[in-house]
């Protein structure tokens, strides 16, 4: 598991999206004031700083080691599109689909419910939060886990107070499970240019 030590200031360097934590109204107030300050000297300016810094980004927003990264994008290099094959990958990984499903509030805590197996695919238990899933799959709490805190009222919520389930997966909330009935798409839009990290892998 990626232990990650000062979110705030790592955020501050990356973007407030890279941890849950950070994608507060007070955290961005904070972010904006500190903006503000003048400084001597730019931080990230060259092409490799920018690419370090997209590079560092991607690998916080979804916990992932140098080496998981690196062989993430080495797979996606030899795609037709490898952004969008990169994308699909991060986003397939069985903790990242848990979280979201809206099984779980981070990807941190999503890591956390596969690593102790309160998890089956398919109905097989998993500890491996880096499993990649399939169109189909279906992911469930297991029986014993159900009264776990961790899962505590996730079927009481009001739908208007879940997080926004993506149209690739499909949630059942009252039963603890969610299928992917589709894959996810790139669009640009999701706040990660993979393009630059392509280009720093490439170097």
């Amino acid at each position: 598991m990626l232990i990650v030590k000062s979110k705030y200031k790592i955020a501050k360097r990356l973007g407030a999206g890279v941890f849950d934590q950070t994608q507060t109204q007070k955290f961005s107030l904070s972010e904006a004031r500190s903006k503000a300050k003048p400084r001597g000297g730019r931080r990230g300016g060259s092409d490799y700083g920018r690419q370090l810094l997209e590079k560092q980004r991607v690998r916080y927003s979804y916990g992932l080691s140098e080496k998981q990264l690196s062989a993430y994008v080495e797979k996606a290099m030899h795609a037709q599109n490898p952004s969008a094959a990169l994308h699909k990958m991060l986003e397939m990984r069985a903790d990242n689909m848990i979280y979201r499903a809206g099984l779980a509030s981070t990807r941190r805590a999503a890591r956390q419910i596969v690593s102790h197996g309160h998890i089956l695919i398919n109905g097989r238990r998993t500890t491996v939060p880096s499993q990649a899933l399939r169109k189909d799959d279906v992911v469930t709490v297991r029986e014993g886990s159900r009264t776990s805190p961790l899962f505590a009222g996730l079927g009481d919520k009001d739908e208007s107070a879940r997080r926004a389930v993506p149209n690739w997966l499909e949630t059942d909330f009252s039963l603890l499970n969610s299928k992917v009935v589709g894959e996810p798409a790139y669009t640009g839009t999701e706040g990660l240019d993979y393009a630059t990290v392509f280009e720093f892998y490439s170097r």
